[in-house]
């Protein structure tokens, strides 16, 4: 599937199924034992350079410069590629990095792109900031209304951008549908769906052309890495992506890609008890005085919930929440002043660590207190990344914190 050389031989024995399951894929989609050792992880290839033996292979060789191949790296690539069911997949040095190279690659001067007005702060930031400088236009639209994405599509739109779901609001997309209005227009249909991971769903066996991870959240899942990986339905969306990943000398690093390849293997494991986590911390909150409103795709209040039943695999829904605490940034100053661990007060998520963020002063700070507030964003706005700790001591720590309210 994939025509990335591969450094390593096949391993001589014989898989009793070309069909395997995702927790077998997670561990060994990708990799054979090396060659030479017949060592079961993946060697760090930590050189810049690889010797070639003549200018006539040179080309074909497939390693010679660590800035745009490396055998590790290559070997994650592959892994992903298999996992999010794609033709290819490449690793950055970072989420954003993946996600201004997908961009910067379709997106020229007098293109126009269709984004989520609800989307991550910093990729607002490239629109704002970098492409729209460089005279690219976008539109914010609303996600969950196919309408409003039909609506804004113009002659020049070339890339329409979908979160799934939304950071932090977790929006969803109808993905099918917008993949089946993409190709209608011809244009190339984008979806970050680090929130989710490919153990909830695979956005590109909804049509999705393209789809981006920050490897660093679920991937990782330990809080260790920053990366990023962009995976293609196709090869041809990919080879442009690969050219302008090395004029952008964007590449992940081996060392990040070995941590990534043995975090990777536990994911299914991971992302099962935190979307369980997740389910029990969101009954809880649901019921409890001092809070507002609670959002997640496992409640039956979810007003996407049967748009998350039909695209969500495994009856699992994430490990990402949140909630609106009553009395606003008061309240929320309070909460994290007298918040108890095993909770931490962090940005990332994903992680095996229960974390919990403010967005109105975290990931979405750049926005205007109205921008944020048209989005679903008060005040009073908690953001929740569970991990794999016991949910009792998590909710324990919870009904401790919010008695301080």
């Amino acid at each position: 599937m994939s025509n990335q050389p591969s450094f390593f031989t096949s391993d001589e024995r014989i898989w009793a199924s070309d069909h395997l399951h995702m927790a077998t894929e997670l561990v060994h989609a990708g990799i054979s034992p090396e060659p030479c050792t017949g060592a079961i992880l993946t060697p760090i290839f930590q050189s810049s350079v690889f010797v070639q033996d003549s200018v006539e292979t040179y080309l074909s060789s497939g390693h010679s410069y660590s800035g745009s191949r490396n055998p590790t790296v290559a070997v994650l690539e592959k892994k992903i590629a298999i996992l999010e069911k794609a033709a290819e997949a490449y690793c950055f040095g970072s989420g954003m990095a993946a996600i201004v190279t997908t961009m910067s690659t379709f997106l020229h001067q007098g293109d126009h792109c269709i984004l989520s007005k609800a989307c991550y702060g910093t990729t607002q930031e490239v629109a704002y900031e970098l492409l729209g400088k460089l005279g690219v236009t976008f539109s914010f639209v609303d996600f969950r209304s196919l309408l409003e994405v039909e609506a804004a599509i113009q002659p020049n739109t070339k890339l329409i951008f979908s979160e799934y779901p939304t950071n932090p609001t977790l929006y969803l997309t109808d993905l099918a549908a917008v993949s089946m209005l993409a190709k209608k227009f011809g244009i190339k249909h984008v979806c970050d769906s680090t929130m989710a991971s490919p153990i909830v769903i695979c956005p590109l066996e909804f049509g999705v052309d393209i789809i981006i991870q920050s490897t660093t959240k679920y991937y990782d899942g330990h809080n260790m890495t920053i990366g990023g990986a962009v995976a293609c339905a196709s090869i041809e969306d990919c080879n442009p992506i690969f050219a302008y990943r090395n004029r952008h000398g964007s590449i992940m690093s081996p060392m990040i890609a070995f941590f990534t390849l043995q975090s990777t293997k536990t994911m299914h494991l991971r992302v099962r008890e935190q979307s369980n986590n997740a389910q029990k911390i969101a009954t809880f909150l649901e019921g409890h005085s001092k809070i507002l409103e609670v959002g997640y795709p496992g409640l039956a209040s979810f007003p996407q919930k049967e748009l998350a039943d039909r695209q969500h695999q495994h009856g699992l829904h994430g490990g990402m929440l949140y909630f609106v605490l009553k009395g606003g940034a008061k309240a929320r100053k309070q909460f994290i002043k007298s918040l108890h661990r095993p909770w931490s007060f962090g940005a990332n998520l994903g992680a095996v660590e229960s974390l919990i963020s403010c967005p109105a002063v975290m990931s979405n700070g750049n926005m205007s207190k109205e921008q944020r507030q048209g989005i679903g964003i008060s005040e009073g706005f908690i953001r929740v990344s569970c991990g794999i700790e016991d949910p009792k001591d998590l909710i324990y720590a919870l009904d401790k914190t919010l008695a301080a309210l």
